[in-house]
C-alpha cells in the first residue's frame, strides 16, 4: 500500500510511474482522490479533537460550578446544568463528525488498496512479457540434446520419477506424486536450496501452510489475487502461495532496532495456486501445477541499503544455477508484467533443453515501503522516530521447473546423471531404468 504522503508529495512522479503499468484511467484517478479525501480526514480531525478539547474544558467548569452549588450558590447550579447540555451537545456532535471521520478513512484504504505499487525509474515500460528486457544472458550457447532426448514427462515416467494419474487419481490435475528417486531427488534440492541459503545468513523457519486474512492482506494477496489462492470458507484461511506470505508477517506490527537490520529468513513449504494458465506445453508435465514446493529468501532491509540487498539475492540465486549446471538467464520486468505489490522484479529463467523453452524458476523483487506500509513494519531511525523498512523476497528455488530442467539437462544413455553439488544430499549420483 502506496504512503499518502508520497502520493502528495510526488504526484507526477506516481503518476509517470503508473502509467508503465499501463493502469487504467480509474487508477490514475484514485491517486488524486486518496489526497483530496485525506485532507478531508484531517480536517474532520482537527474538527474532534477541538470538540473534545471544549468538552474537556467544560467538563472542568461544571465540577467547579458543582463545587460552589453545594456552598450554595444557586446560580452556579444552574450554570452547572446550562454546561451539562453543552457537553452533551458537543458529544453528539463529535459522535457525528467521527462517524464521518471512520467514513473517509475507510474510503481512502479501498482506493489505496487498488492502486499498485509505483515502479523502480529502471522498470521499463511495456504491456507484458514480450516487453521484459534481459538484464543478464548467462546462457551464450543454448544446449541442444542428441537425437532421442526426451522431454521431462516423457522421463518421468520411464524412470518412474513422479505420477500424475496418481496425483489426479487422489486430488485432481496438476497434483503430482513423486516417487522413488523422484522424490528422492526433490528432497535433495530443498535441502540444498536451504544449505545455501543458511550459509548465506538466513535463518530458516517453518512457517504454516495456512494464514489468515490479515496476513494475507499484508503482503499484498489481498485483494489482489482471491482467484489465483485456495480459500477454506469455513475457518476464513487461505493456502499460501508462496512462504514469503507467513514469513514476511512474521514481523507485522513490529518495531525492530535499525542495528537488526538486514533480516534475513528463509523457509522451505509447499505452495499452493490456482493456475489458470493454457493448454498444450505450457502446462505439460511438472511447468505449471497447483501444489509445489519452494525454498524461499526474504529480507527486512534499511531504505538506504535494500537495492544493495537486492543485489546479493540476485547472486544468491545465480549461485544455485550455476552450482546446478543449469543454463540460465535475468530479466528485468517491464510495468505490465511485474506484480502488483513490486517496485522493481528480476525474473530468473532456465533453458530447457527438451522443450526448446525458457522456464521461469524465480522472481526477485524489492516492494520497497508498499508491504510494510500495511504491516507496520518498523524500525526506529536515528532520530527515534518510527519509520518503515524495505521488504524483498526471491524463490531461491522453485523447484518444478528446476526438476524438468535437471531431468533433460542430465539425461545419457545410461541413466539421468546428478549434479555433485546434489550427491551428498542424495545418496546416489545416477538415476538408471528400475
Amino acid at each position: 500500500m502506496l504512503e499518502l504522503d508520497i502520493l502528495r508529495d510526488k504526484r507526477e512522479e506516481v503518476i509517470a510511474g503508473l502509467k508503465k503499468r499501463g493502469v487504467g484511467k480509474d487508477i490514475l484517478e484514485a491517486v488524486d482522490t486518496a489526497v483530496v479525501l485525506d485532507e478531508k480526514r484531517k480536517t474532520l480531525q482537527k474538527q474532534m479533537d477541538d470538540q473534545l478539547a471544549q468538552i474537556n474544558n467544560i467538563s472542568k467548569e461544571i465540577g467547579s460550578l458543582f463545587g460552589r452549588a453545594k456552598a450554595g450558590d444557586e446560580d452556579a447550579r444552574e450554570k452547572a446544568e446550562e454546561a451539562k447540555k453543552k457537553v452533551a451537545d458537543f458529544k453528539a456532535l463529535v459522535s457525528k463528525v467521527e462517524s464521518e471521520h471512520q467514513e473517509v478513512k475507510a474510503k481512502i484504504s479501498e482506493l489505496l488498496y487498488d492502486i499498485p505499487n509505483v515502479p523502480h525509474h529502471s522498470v521499463p515500460a511495456g504491456a507484458g512479457e514480450d516487453d521484459n528486457e534481459v538484464y543478464q544472458d548467462a546462457a551464450k550457447a543454448l544446449p541442444e540434446l542428441g537425437e532421442g532426448a526426451k522431454p521431462h514427462w516423457e522421463l518421468g515416467e520411464e524412470y518412474k520419477l513422479f505420477n500424475f494419474e496418481w496425483g489426479t487419481k487422489l486430488t485432481g490435475s496438476g497434483f503430482p506424486v513423486y516417487t522413488g528417486k523422484g522424490a528422492a531427488l526433490e528432497r535433495a534440492l530443498i535441502s540444498f536450496f536451504l544449505s545455501e541459503a543458511t550459509m548465506a545468513g538466513y535463518l530458516e523457519v517453518m512457517p504454516p501452510l495456512m494464514v489468515n486474512e490479515d496476513t494475507a492482506r499484508g503482503t499484498g494477496q489481498l485483494p489482489d489475487k482471491e482467484a489465483q489462492m485456495y480459500h477454506v470458507e469455513k475457518d476464513n484461511f487461505y493456502l499460501i502461495p508462496t512462504a514469503e506470505v507467513p514469513i514476511t508477517n512474521i514481523y507485522r506490527d513490529v518495531i525492530v532496532t535499525e542495528e537488526d537490520l538486514p533480516i534475513k529468513l528463509t523457509g522451505y513449504t509447499p505452495c499452493f495456486r490456482r493456475e489458470a494458465g493454457s493448454y498444450g506445453a505450457d502446462v505439460k508435465g511438472l511447468n505449471r501445477v497447483h501444489q509445489f514446493d519452494k525454498v524461499e529468501i526474504v529480507q527486512l532491509s534499511h531504505p538506504e541499503e535494500s537495492y544493495e540487498q537486492l543485489k546479493g539475492m540476485l547472486k544468491q540465486v545465480e549461485g544455485l544455477l550455476i552450482k546446478l549446471g543449469l543454463p540460465y538467464r535475468i530479466l528485468r520486468l517491464c510495468g505490465g508484467d511485474m506484480g502488483f505489490t513490486s517496485a522493481l522484479t528480476f525474473d530468473f529463467e532456465v533453458y530447457s533443453p527438451g522443450q526448446k523453452r525458457w522456464l521461469e524458476v524465480s522472481s526477485v523483487s524489492n516492494f520497497e515501503t508498499f508491504q510494510s506500509n500495511r504491516m507496520k513494519i518498523r524500525y526506529k531511525n536515528g532520530k527515534g522516530k518510527p519509520t518503515l523498512v524495505h521488504t524483498l523476497n526471491g524463490s531461491a528455488l522453485a523447484l518444478p521447473r528446476i526438476m524438468a530442467a535437471l531431468l533433460e539437462m542430465n539425461q545419457t544413455e545410461n541413466g539421468i546423471t546428478i549434479p555433485e553439488v546434489l550427491v551428498p544430499f542424495t545418496g546416489f549420483d545416477i538415476i538408471r531404468k528400475n
